[in-house]
Order: structure tokens, then C-alpha cells, then sequence
């Protein structure tokens, strides 16, 4: 059963555990799903995603940790349609990038434990390169911090698409 487009009212009407599958597919964190699932019905859509960046702020590291999961490795082949989307400009990245993309992020799992998680919507493959390379220099808990905002963004951008306020 697809929910694409299922409308705010639609959203605020499933049953619980149909609203907690439909957001586990925006973000993998249980805790979060479930917390914006109990949260409807929401009034508009500017409270909803106010409230799923509240509910990602407050995530403890292991909630953190089963988010990315849920999310490929920039530059590695997608794993789902939604990230396919997400990273359609990689997908037309020259080797030289993709292959440092592939270097970047293993030094950047080295140094922080953890996948390189960037909002990859709309960016070309040298861009997210680029900030890979920033980040790099971020201590462990700065990172963490934009980690956080990173997955927030990438919420908003599901959230709003499985609604149907994007194409």
C-alpha cells in the first residue's frame, strides 16, 4: 500500500501503526516515527515538520545511529528510489569524483564512526565532496550537531514529499 501524496488530512487520519510505517520511510529512527506519529493530528504542515525537527533534536546517539541506517553512503549506488532521487546529481558525477567520494567517505567513517550524512538534494557531486571535506575538520561533536540538522533537512524534504507538496 503506497501513502505518496496521502494530504495532511490523510496523514492525520491513518491508524498509528500505518502512520509510524509511513514515517519510518522518511526517517528509520523508531523512537522518531513514533513520536511524530503520536504528535497528530497536526493543524498544518509547518507544525509537522516543526515538530519532526523538535523530535530529531532530542534523539538520543543510538536512535541517531538506526536513522542512518536508512540512508546509502554518498556516491554509492541508491538503495531506494527516494534516495536514488536525492542523489540524482551524483549519479552523473565523472569517476575522479565518485572515487574520491568513495575515498572521502571511508576517512570520514574512520574519524567519526558513522556514514557521512549530508543533504544531497539538488547538490552536484563535487559539491558534496567538498563539504565532505569541511566536515572532516569538524570535531567529533560539532559533526554530530550537523549530522542532526543534515537528517532534519532530509525529514522535511520526505516528509513533504510523501504529503504530496512536492512532485
Amino acid at each position: 500500500m503506497t501513502h505518496h501524496g496521502v494530504g495532511l488530512a490523510g496523514f492525520n487520519a491513518l491508524p498509528e501503526l500505518e502512520a509510524v510505517a509511513v514515517l519510518l520511510a522518511c526517517c528509520s529512527a523508531p523512537e522518531w516515527a513514533a513520536a511524530v506519529a503520536s504528535g497528530r493530528p497536526y493543524a498544518d504542515i509547518e507544525v509537522l515538520l516543526a515538530t519532526a525537527d523538535a523530535v530529531v533534536a532530542e534523539l538520543p546517539a543510538s536512535e541517531l545511529d538506526r536513522a542512518l541506517e536508512g540512508h546509502p553512503r554518498i556516491g554509492d549506488l541508491p538503495d531506494t528510489a527516494v534516495s536514488a532521487r536525492e542523489q540524482a546529481a551524483v549519479a552523473t558525477t565523472a569517476d575522479s569524483i565518485r572515487a574520491a567520494l568513495a575515498e572521502g567517505n571511508r576517512a570520514y567513517e574512520a574519524r567519526f564512526g558513522h556514514i557521512y550524512l549530508v543533504c544531497a538534494t539538488g547538490k552536484s557531486g563535487a559539491e558534496l565532496l567538498e563539504l565532505l571535506y569541511t566536515r572532516l575538520g569538524n570535531d567529533p561533536q560539532t559533526e554530530r550537531r550537523v549530522m542532526r540538522t543534515e537528517l532534519a533537512k532530509i525529514n522535511r524534504i520526505r516528509l513533504n514529499r510523501m504529503l504530496g507538496f512536492t512532485e
